[in-house]
């Protein structure tokens, strides 16, 4: 996994299902979900960093990985 923000599951595989079954399955969990209310004086990234990024707070940053480099399911 890649830090805190991900998830795994194992959902119920069925001995009659007629696919082949994903056994682990991945998501993330926003960064949002866990601060409830904007602090005052959290550190922000420069705007440069900011714009790349997509958030000004590192709090709120959550990286995507591509799809070729992320093997979940």
């Amino acid at each position: 996994m890649y830090d805190g923000q991900w998830r795994e599951w194992k959902p119920y595989v069925s001995p009659w299902d007629p696919c082949p079954p994903i056994r682990v399955k991945s998501y993330v969990v926003a960064p949002n979900l866990f601060i409830p209310f904007q602090p005052p004086n959290l550190p922000q990234f420069s705007l440069d960093e900011a714009l790349s990024r997509g958030t000004l707070w590192p709090a709120l940053y959550s990286p995507y990985p591509s799809r070729r480099e992320w093997k979940g399911g």
